[in-house]
């Protein structure tokens, strides 16, 4: 199952070349870049590990290129994420998000239903991956 966070999730994955576009169409607009990765993709989980410093002051996207680069070699079977942050007043927040890397498989999600009192049912989803181990859920 593909995981479909972010911008541009439903496309094919982006090349670096088109990594490099869009990262730098970020910082023409003033945005600071950083790179997040996980082992839990799950769509509430908002604590994903950052990747070195963002880049706040930084002129040119291959920096960024060169650090996921980096991040790949020390995590490439896990997601990573390239994430912009906009810091101008009234904004203040993540302008634009999309996953640069993924792990060779994704196991997916399992949706559980829970029959409550009244006929209510509540419904809840849970990674496949949490069956492991963190650091060892996409060995």
């Amino acid at each position: 199952m593909r995981v479909t966070q972010g911008a541009f999730s439903f496309l094919p994955d982006l090349t670096d070349q088109q990594i490099h576009e869009q990262v730098q169409y970020c910082i023409d607009k003033g945005w600071a870049v950083s790179l997040e990765y996980t082992d839990d993709p799950h769509p509430r989980n908002c604590y994903w590990e950052m990747w070195g410093h963002p880049m706040f002051d930084n002129p040119d996207a291959a920096a960024l290129v060169y650090e996921l680069n980096e991040c790949r070699k020390a995590h490439g079977n896990e997601y990573i994420r390239v994430m912009a942050f906009d810091s101008s007043p009234g904004w203040e927040s993540v302008r634009l998000s999309f996953i640069a890397n993924r792990p060779a498989e994704e196991p997916g999600f399992e949706l559980t239903r829970t029959e409550g009192a009244g006929r209510k049912q509540t419904y809840a989803i849970r990674a496949y991956a949490t069956d492991r181990p963190e650091g060892s859920r996409y060995a």
